[in-house]
């Protein structure tokens, strides 16, 4: 789908150079930015402090009910989009080319599962484009970005790529978080210049939630039910798995059965539809 002038989302049209049009697969774009959204970014190459960090503040944030940004990459950025769909939440994934040219290559199935689960993947870049210049990439940081509420930095060098993205953010007027770290990881001397330039440091979910304006009081646990027929779904669902398909094979529940509860849930407010069959918790 093609987004041009009107149809670019307001927070992406009042940004320095804003894009003139966008470029989309995923259907709940309208949808996902509804959410508090939540811009996580950071080293390509990943210490097992920076995957471990990652992936815990990332899905304490899905878990609360906040959408992951992020760019695609290898590190920081996949981990993020793997936590969000992990904890069934929305997640959009921005590219530096074409939205049918998956950068990085490895990255391909990830992107399947963002868009099975619900999610976006954006461009401003027409199908068919690769990547031509380094400038590819700074572009997109300003499209990660604008997209958020809020910028987290988990882990990055002093010279890391991600600075660009924590710049344009502030330049956008966005809250910019980091993660502390080791002072002798040269991985964490990124993370910790900008806690010193005003950064605010994130040591646990509480902080993201502080800088987003969410209560900690409004997140919600695993919702739990007395029929198991209907538990059986929510684990599933809770567990990442969002395609109806793969829910009536994996609760092991007869048709009419898993349509009958899947119906209540989505009565009860436990579970809403994403489109093409895709479900996710509320």
């Amino acid at each position: 789908m093609a987004l041009n002038d009107s149809d670019v989302p307001p927070r992406l049209r009042n940004i320095p150079s804003p894009p003139d049009v966008l470029y989309t697969f995923g259907e709940n774009l309208k949808v996902i930015l509804k959410y508090p959204l939540l811009t996580v970014v950071g080293a390509r190459k990943i210490s097992p402090y920076g995957r471990q960090v990652t992936t815990q503040l990332a899905g304490e944030a899905a878990q609360a009910g906040i959408g992951i940004v992020s760019g695609l990459a290898i590190g920081v950025d996949g981990l993020a989009h793997q936590a969000a769909l992990d904890n069934g939440a929305p997640t959009i994934a921005v590219l530096p080319c074409g939205i049918d040219n998956i950068y990085p290559r490895s990255h391909y199935n990830l992107a399947q599962n963002i868009l099975k689960q619900g999610g976006v993947l954006l461009s401003e870049y027409p199908k068919g484009s690769k990547i031509a210049f380094k400038s590819n990439f700074i572009e997109r940081n300003r499209l990660v970005a604008g997209l958020g509420d809020a910028l987290l930095v988990t882990e990055a060098t002093e010279k890391s790529g991600t600075l660009h993205t924590a710049r344009f953010a502030l330049e956008q007027g966005k809250t910019v978080l980091a993660v502390p770290g080791n002072i002798t990881n040269p991985g964490s001397q990124g993370t910790n210049n900008l806690i010193k330039s005003g950064a605010i440091p994130v040591t646990e979910i509480g902080d993201i939630l502080h800088a987003m304006g969410i209560s900690p009081q409004k997140t919600k646990s695993k919702p739990r039910s007395s029929d198991p027929s209907e538990q059986k779904l929510i684990d599933l669902i809770s567990n990442g798995v969002s395609d109806g398909a793969e829910l009536i094979i994996l609760s092991e529940l007869n048709a009419s059965q898993f349509n009958q509860t899947l119906t209540m849930l989505e009565i009860r407010g436990v579970i809403r539809p994403l489109g093409s069959n895709h479900w996710a918790l509320y």
